[in-house]
């Protein structure tokens, strides 16, 4: 085997070690990073820097855990949602600030209410020309518009890659779409990663392959 795709492909195979785990620690990093800042609501006595000299991470965490879940006890009674009705009913009423809370809300709700729907099967739709097909998510049609349609139609969020957050979402007739097989997970994965990451059975296969051509690389190198 020749110096240079020696070195290549250790040198690939070091990557693929290291990119994944660098990144997801990375990831990791900034998140517990921005939940230790509630650290700060803290009073300076109490942080662990007064009575300890140091920082602990990970404390922001818990701390964000034990607000947010006091904060689904308060809420929970009838006191709380008096509160949380004031409060809301004070950012409606501030301009700019209530279209933007009123569009994170109603997305809140979908996402994390436990009678929510928000993604319900996952489509393949024509986009975004006729002769190419996208993955897309069938969310609600509101009630409101069902009546407008001569026929049955679906609405569907056809995310952007790699960002799934961005997307566009259409209304689309039902017979002009394609129910696919595939979990809401599994469809986020392909997104995200722009198709390159593809299915635990699909990977174990690449697995395989790739060392049964290891294995025969290695006679034919000794050989030479």
């Amino acid at each position: 085997m020749p110096k240079k795709s020696f070195f290549k492909r250790y040198l690939l195979t070091g990557l693929l070690i290291w990119v994944p785990l660098v990144i997801t620690l990375w990831v990791l990093n900034l998140l517990v990073s921005t939940m230790d800042q509630t650290l700060l609501l803290l009073p300076q006595t109490l942080r662990t820097e007064s009575w300890l000299g140091m920082h602990i991470p990970g404390l922001g965490v818990i701390l964000t855990l034990v607000v947010v879940f006091l904060t689904g006890v308060l809420a929970a009674n009838f006191i709380g949602q008096k509160l949380v009705a004031f409060w809301e009913g004070v950012l409606l009423r501030i301009p700019v600030v209530n279209s933007i809370y009123k569009a994170v809300k109603q997305v809140s709700d979908t996402l994390f209410s436990g009678s929510g729907h928000a993604f319900r099967k996952v489509l393949l739709v024509r986009y975004p020309h006729p002769e190419a097909w996208s993955l897309a998510f069938q969310t609600n049609v509101p009630s409101e518009l069902t009546s407008r349609f001569s026929e049955e139609h679906v609405a569907v969020f056809i995310p952007t890659t790699p960002s799934p957050v961005n997307g566009f979402y259409f209304y689309v007739r039902r017979r002009d779409v394609i129910e696919i097989d595939m979990s809401i997970d599994e469809a986020l994965k392909y997104i995200i990663s722009m198709g390159v990451v593809t299915s635990d059975s699909d990977t174990q296969e690449r697995a395989n392959a790739a060392r049964l051509m290891s294995g025969r690389d290695a006679p034919s190198a000794a050989n030479k």
